[in-house]
């Protein structure tokens, strides 16, 4: 049996997904593919080939009416998406999932047209249009869609790479998270999942974390080719695809979802890769001194302390942690963050087949967001709470905003998760001792490590990997090789890895699913330290402009969301403020006998 078992009982939450349909044979679901289907028929017969001479007010009752088909639309996929997360390895589930992106893509290949009609009017004219008051509610919109006017295809092309993305990327994402979530991994002796196998990295023992760690690195070795083909089609169809739609290099895409330019996710990487030595290589020289270690392997980056006594967390507790720092910065925080305990929101309990890490999908603003952990009774997982709620208050508050502009670039959207992250832990910081304030430090450094130089180096990765990928296919030894690089640069000379680890870059979804999506940790990490920085400064009225930032969803960019605390990210000093945060920490722990 697996240690993790006690941790799958009722005493952790698992999510009731019938606020969106009651089961995959509920007629809504039916009765609502009916209705968007007809929806978008009518819709492309009403609207096609008519907006650029239609008035403002036209224009305005027409993204009204695709807004309403793409909150259905949303629904149904929130549905099939969660349930698939709940479990990918149950058949009936995973075809209903593909029945479901089927059916969606193709009545969403009737609303392609109107996006790119939009952008093919001239700014004056749409300028002119936009004085009509029904119009000008949706130039946030409006303006986040032209974004994309450079890059946009035909719409008989646009039409195709829609139609198509369930037999190419889509298919080959699939084709992952099943695998992965299929995957055994034995330890001394006893089958587990991916989850349940690298929460081992993190146990006191020496010798669990060292076994897992081989193992896990067996069980991915001997699917490394896989993986590899997995990663290599990938890349190859979105080099396809940027130099079609004439991107300047693999993140640009990326950069203009984010509604981020290319230059300030340069000044980013760059101040972090800088301060590699002051961060990473100094805590984990200090950490191998600490755990009587000359060399630190991979299994030992993420291994308790010493002094850490390493107690299992109560859901409750965890619970209550969570929102009295919530409650302790804004009571509505923790009005809002209440809801997910109080309602069956979130999915917490270990199993088989069950999406491993932790998300919180938005759903559509009519229902509510889930959230979804593998909570396992680690300060790390309490963290891990504290931030996905975050997500969630962060989408709840912001649904008034409409389906089209709720949402936010991931690198806003890390900003309210990782703050709630920060609150819980001063928290707690606050209450604690001299010996359990030096433990917490530590531990945070070390999350905040992980979220900043880890995902940093992994964008590195990314970078690397699909320049090299345009020269040909990469073979797995390849991807290993620049996979150690980067870990070695980032990590620093305290670690001397293994060959194994050489495949641990297969099992991050990041780079399946959303590429070039790992730097908005660090975005949004730096983004927060500089944001507490400012609130401990005693800045006027912080948390109603915090909320209010929150309540603007997807309606404003970085510069106007920060402004009203006197930041910009566009400022190189910016950056390292938030790195300094990080190094404050390890200067003390320096000075500390953890």
């Amino acid at each position: 049996m697996s240690e993790a078992t006690p941790a799958r009982t009722d005493l952790l939450p698992t999510w009731d997904l019938s606020d969106l349909y009651k089961s995959p044979d509920d007629p809504a679901i039916a009765a609502d593919f009916h209705r968007a289907e007809t929806m978008a028929r009518s819709f492309a017969a009403t609207y096609a080939g008519r907006l650029a001479t239609s008035p403002g007010a036209f224009i305005a009752d027409a993204i009204a009416t695709y807004e309403d088909i793409q909150e259905t639309l949303g629904q149904l996929s929130s549905y099939s998406q969660l349930l698939f997360a709940g479990d990918s390895t149950d058949p009936a589930i995973g075809r209903f999932y593909q029945s479901v992106r089927e059916r969606v893509t193709a009545i969403s290949s009737d609303l392609i047209f109107f996006s790119l009609e939009l952008n093919r009017m001239s700014d004056a004219v749409l300028d002119n249009k936009l004085a009509d008051p029904k119009l000008a509610r949706y130039q946030p919109w409006l303006r986040d869609l032209r974004v994309y006017r450079p890059h946009q295809l035909s719409d008989e092309l646009e039409k195709l790479v829609h139609e198509r993305d369930l037999t190419a990327n889509g298919a080959w994402v699939r084709l992952f998270d099943e695998t992965i979530a299929a995957l055994r991994v034995t330890v001394r002796d006893e089958a587990l999942t991916v989850s349940e196998a690298l929460n081992k990295l993190s146990d006191r023992d020496r010798s669990v974390r060292e076994a897992a760690g081989k193992a896990v690195g067996a069980t991915f070795q001997n699917n490394v080719r896989l993986f590899s083909l997995i990663t290599n089609t990938l890349a190859k169809d979105k080099e396809i695809e940027d130099a079609w739609r004439h991107y300047a290099r693999p993140g640009s895409a990326r950069n203009r979802a984010n509604m981020v330019e290319d230059e300030v996710v340069d000044a980013l990487v760059t101040a972090v890769r800088s301060s590699y030595p002051r961060l990473a290589h100094r805590y984990y020289q200090m950490k191998a001194k600490w755990l009587g270690l000359d060399k630190l392997q991979h299994w030992d980056r993420n291994a308790p302390l010493p002094n850490d006594d390493d107690r299992r967390i109560s859901w409750d507790e965890a619970r209550d942690r969570v929102l009295t720092a919530y409650g302790a910065f804004s009571p509505e925080m923790a009005e809002v963050g209440q809801r997910f305990f109080d309602r069956p929101w979130i999915d917490a309990t270990l199993r088989p087949g069950k999406s491993g890490g932790a998300f919180a999908h938005p759903t559509v603003p009519s229902v509510h967001p889930y959230l979804l952990l593998n909570y396992h009774g680690k300060t790390r997982d309490v963290m891990t709470l504290a931030h996905e709620l975050g997500h969630g208050v962060h989408q709840v508050v912001a649904a008034q905003q409409g389906y089209l502009m709720s949402g936010t670039p991931l690198t806003l959207a890390e900003t309210a998760s990782v703050f709630g992250e920060m609150l819980t832990f001063q928290s707690l910081l606050n209450a604690a001792t001299p010996k359990q304030r030096r433990i917490m430090l530590a531990a945070k450094t070390e999350d905040m490590l992980n979220t900043v130089v880890r995902q940093i180096a992994f964008y590195q990765f990314e970078a690397m990997l699909h320049d090299e990928r345009k020269r040909g296919e990469l073979l797995p030894e390849r991807i290993g090789e620049l996979w150690l690089q980067v870990q070695t640069e980032s990590l620093g000379p305290a670690f001397e890895f293994t060959p194994e680890y050489s495949v641990f870059w297969s099992y991050v979804p990041h780079f399946i699913h959303s590429p070039f999506y790992v730097y908005a940790y660090a975005f949004g990490d730096c983004l927060v330290n500089a944001l507490y920085s400012v609130f401990q400064g005693g800045h006027p009225g912080f948390q109603k402009k915090y909320m209010d930032m929150l309540r603007a969803g997807g309606t404003k960019r970085h510069k106007e969301l920060l402004a009203p605390f006197g930041l910009d990210a566009t400022d190189p000093a910016f950056w390292n403020k938030g790195l300094d945060v990080i190094a404050g920490f390890i200067d003390e722990l320096e000075t500390a006998d953890v």
